[in-house]
């Protein structure tokens, strides 16, 4: 049984900007990561505990062909997305959104 994903706001804007730089670099290549986030999140839905925790009880997983990571916690029936960013950015952009 998959869990519901909720994904917050801040990580909706997250996932515009990366749209938008990777469609500016070449046409077609935010449409391919939109893909690849939709994969991993179905299976964050999936098998929410596979991935690793980074920080208490935030998981990370990682996009495939892309370096982002997608920031989460799992509640009782749903996951949240915090953040979906580039893995080099600095953690403290998302451990600041908290729960």
């Amino acid at each position: 049984m998959s869990l519901r994903v909720i994904v917050r706001a801040e990580a909706e804007q997250d996932i515009l900007r990366a749209y938008a730089w990777y469609e500016e670099q070449v046409r077609g290549l935010g449409s391919d990561f939109v893909t690849a986030l939709d994969e991993t999140l179905s299976l964050v839905a999936r098998e929410p505990e596979i991935f690793q925790r980074v920080h208490r009880t935030v998981r990370r997983a990682l996009l495939h062909r892309f370096p982002y990571g997608v920031f989460y916690v799992v509640e009782s029936r749903r996951v949240v997305v915090l953040a979906v960013m580039h893995t080099a950015r600095h953690p403290s952009k998302w451990t600041k959104r908290g729960r």
